[in-house]
């Protein structure tokens, strides 16, 4: 258990060294929980978050399919604030089932990154 969290925190940390956002191309961040998934627009320059989204009132769905209406629903408010582009940070979850649903949906309604 202990070195399965460590691969996280060793994830975690390779990222965030590459990854940061700004006024004009927020960070895309992403945080999977078992029952929900969330994501946030962030400003990493000023600290403030620009947007968010989560799937806590889509009721219904699968969490694949939840995972994509949030994708949707983070595109549209980026749209709302003219962000065309955005760079993607995963966080310590690997690219795949619902972090995957959630970026393909994005690129989908028109977010690039």
């Amino acid at each position: 258990m202990l070195a399965k969290f460590a691969n996280r925190m060793r994830r975690h940390m390779r990222i965030r060294s590459k990854v940061s956002g700004d006024s004009q191309k927020p960070r895309l961040a992403i945080y999977r929980s078992n029952a929900n998934i969330y994501a946030q627009l962030i400003d990493d320059v000023s600290g403030k978050t620009l947007g968010q989204s989560s799937d806590i009132k889509i009721k219904s769905w699968t969490k694949v399919e939840k995972a994509a209406k949030v994708g949707e629903e983070i595109a549209k408010v980026a749209a709302s604030l003219k962000l065309t582009s955005v760079v993607f940070d995963t966080g310590w979850f690997k690219y795949h089932g619902r972090v995957k649903s959630l970026a393909e949906a994005a690129r989908w309604a028109g977010l690039k990154f």
